[in-house]
């Protein structure tokens, strides 16, 4: 798993908080829509080459770190 700290940014005035990719205007959550549409790796890196794939990666892997923190409570 990559660490993804130095490369997922919170900034309170920009995207409204969310998590970005290196102070960018570009969100994990743009990264999994797109991924979701069914682009490819190689194809989110050709339309915004200032990506890199170890950002994704990064996404990637902030995601599932999230994911294991969350801790859902049955009723």
């Amino acid at each position: 798993m990559i660490d993804y700290k130095n490369i997922i940014t919170i900034e309170p005035g920009k995207r409204g908080g969310k998590p970005c990719i290196r102070g960018m205007r570009i969100t994990v959550n743009d990264i999994f829509d797109w991924l979701a549409s069914g682009m490819t790796v190689n194809e989110i890196l050709e339309d915004f080459d200032e990506l890199e794939a170890t950002d994704i990666y990064a996404a990637l892997s902030y995601a599932a770190d999230r994911e294991n923190k969350i801790y859902q409570v049955a009723i």
